[in-house]
């Protein structure tokens, strides 16, 4: 059979059934503890979210106690399968380099494929909440999300030659994801009034199994392995000690300006990533409470607006890396990113939540620049070491984001739901302020394509 080096399909039908399960995993979680609390269902006759908007009724003290124990529940599921994550992804992603993109990529699909099984099981009979936590960690030893990010990204590197086009084509990758999500969003609501919760993770469970079907047979690998190194025997400490020496090896043996510079874009990407994904995780419970309280159909809506920002965000890297240096791509897309947010934070209103949108239009576009421009500045064969960093970052950045944003909304529900979200829009300072002293020095967009050559050039000129 005659093999492919596309990888874009792997990304869409991984990412439509992961972003899938998220609001059916939230939704699900916020009715078993409602029923739970209440000794009640939640879902009427007529299909629709009960949500209690009298102050003075009993069931609206019950629906903040239910919004409360869903954050910490979400929260506390979230961390259980973080550090297995972050080690798994280290292993896989950075091991890529020298023995192949694919497993990074089949791993993460085989796990989401047996643990969205798990899911359905537990849904179907109604199981405890609390074998959640087993699976998480089941799904976690697979590698991930982040694994398959890391995994896609170094693929994606690999194929690009030009500079510019390693720009557009990460971009493009992380248009697929906005799209998909969206899409998954829109439509998890319409799955989950004509299939329920147990048949749609089914339907999730079968796309990840036509996942690992694409990649074993049809999926072509970026990096070649030596006939003579597949059949090697090696031992586990052998092994080991070669999968972490990429990531070692990226930092001991760069200059001190390359070092600094790969580290400073870490902390960037971290600290951004930080403030999107804690503020973004909470809009599912801030559109189910009061005054919204959207339906399962709204939240679908809500996550399907996320499609338009995803394409105008990769609008906006296509045109703008055109005429304007990486970094300044960057500070637009967190100013957009502010400005969505602040309005989040007081939007009473259905009409007020989907047009939050508007002003956060760029807000994506930092995170694809920013991962093209820490892969601009390492050789092709440290790909798979810079992405494994930065999948441990989202991993661990992604945990302490939400166990952060979950607990502050619990504390803060009562008094003001978008206390969050501002929190979220002013850490926007800190990623900031490190680009604003990078453009304070003497760092400069040239400088990254030039660092790994001047290594190259420095390693070359010892030999000889």
């Amino acid at each position: 059979m005659r093999k492919v080096l596309l990888v874009e399909p792997v990304i869409v039908i991984y990412s439509f059934a992961y972003f899938l399960t998220i609001p059916l995993i939230q939704q699900y979680v916020y009715w078993r503890l409602w029923e739970e609390t209440s000794n009640s269902s939640l879902i009427e006759n007529n299909n629709t979210s009960y949500c209690e908007l009298n102050k003075s009724n009993p069931t609206y003290i019950i629906q903040k106690e239910v919004q409360e124990k869903t954050s910490l529940f979400l929260m506390q599921l979230d961390l259980t399968g973080a550090i297995p994550s972050i080690l798994v992804a280290l292993v896989l992603v950075a091991d890529g380099d020298r023995h192949g993109r694919k497993k990074s990529l089949v791993l993460p699909s085989l796990g989401a494929f047996i643990t969205n099984g798990f899911f359905s099981v537990l849904s179907y009979f109604s199981l405890s909440l609390s074998i959640l936590f087993a699976v998480a960690v089941f799904g976690s030893l697979f590698g991930s999300m982040a694994t398959f990010l890391g995994g896609g990204f170094a693929f994606v590197a690999d194929l690009c030659n030009e500079e510019k086009q390693k720009t557009i084509r990460i971009a493009v990758v992380d248009l697929i994801f906005g799209l998909v999500a969206g899409l998954a969003g829109l439509t998890s609501g319409y799955f989950i009034k004509g299939l329920g919760f147990p048949w749609t993770f089914v339907v999730a469970s079968l796309l990840h199994f036509i996942n690992i079907f694409y990649i074993i047979f049809w999926l072509e690998d970026t990096v070649r392995v030596p006939e003579c190194q597949q059949h090697a025997s090696v031992s586990c400490r052998e092994g080991l000690k070669q999968t972490f020496s990429g990531v070692y090896m990226l930092f001991k043996t760069s200059t001190c300006k390359k070092r600094t510079l790969i580290i400073l874009l870490l902390f960037t990407f971290m600290m951004y990533f930080f403030t999107m994904m804690g503020g973004s995780s909470l809009f599912t419970l801030y559109e189910l409470d009061e005054p919204l309280c959207w339906n399962e159909v709204y939240i679908g809506y809500g996550a399907a607006a996320a499609t338009s920002v995803s394409l105008t965000s990769f609008i906006g890297v296509f045109l703008l890396s055109h005429c304007l240096k990486d970094i300044y791509i960057v500070f637009i897309g967190i100013f957009s990113y502010i400005g969505g947010m602040i309005m989040a934070a007081f939007a009473k209103t259905t009409l007020l939540m989907f047009l939050m949108r508007v002003p956060s239009l760029l807000c994506f576009m930092p995170t694809p620049v920013l991962r093209s421009m820490l892969s601009k500045v390492v050789l092709a064969s440290e790909h798979g070491a810079v992405f494994a960093c930065i999948a441990c970052l989202e991993v661990m950045t992604s945990a302490i984001s939400l166990a952060v944003f979950n607990s502050l909304y619990a504390a803060t529900v009562t008094w003001f739901p978008g206390f969050s979200f501002l929190l979220s829009a002013g850490i926007c300072i800190i990623p900031l302020s490190v680009l604003c002293w990078l453009l304070c020095t003497s760092w400069h967009e040239e400088d990254l394509a030039l660092l790994a050559y001047e290594e190259v050039s420095s390693e070359e000129s010892i030999e000889s």
